[in-house]
């Protein structure tokens, strides 16, 4: 994902990464503020807004998409992972997510359910015929799984 700033008239493009410590400081007001649902309901915004090239990855080419849009982002966030790819199954397991990382080096307290965002992809991957199931093994390191299975 990435924003658009202006500087001295000029439009910059901002990566995902810069994005992390306001994300997570949005999270922890709208949660709060409002409570956990609102949270979740700000990931759907973000899914149904922001996701086009996923969804048109995924919609376009099912599994190998997927594998095209995180091989993408998770190499310009520096994610060391391990992906397999299938053809009926897709899997990323996370051995250090480079979000979590940042936000243990800052000083900024991490949202407690901070992990949980990567849900905002579910909606878009089973809208296509997958199973989507993440596993969290350590949020404080930032260690997960993703699997994908294509419903047959």
């Amino acid at each position: 994902m990435y924003g658009r700033v202006r500087d001295k008239g000029e439009n910059n493009m901002i990566s995902c990464t810069e994005f992390i410590l306001a994300y997570n400081e949005l999270f922890k007001f709208l949660h709060e503020k409002y409570g956990k649902d609102s949270v979740i309901d700000f990931w759907e915004y973000i899914s149904d807004n922001f996701l086009q090239n996923l969804e048109n990855l995924v919609r376009e080419k099912g599994i190998a998409g997927m594998a095209e849009y995180w091989t993408h982002t998770l190499t310009e966030e520096k994610a060391e992972y391990q992906m397999s790819v299938g053809e009926n199954c897709f899997e990323i397991y996370m051995k250090k997510c480079p979000s979590v990382g940042l936000l243990n080096k800052s000083k900024a307290v991490k949202y407690p359910h901070y992990c949980e965002h990567c849900i905002l992809y579910k909606k878009i991957i089973e809208k296509y015929g997958f199973a989507y199931e993440e596993n969290i093994i350590d949020k404080e390191r930032g260690i997960c799984l993703l699997k994908v299975v294509r419903k047959d």
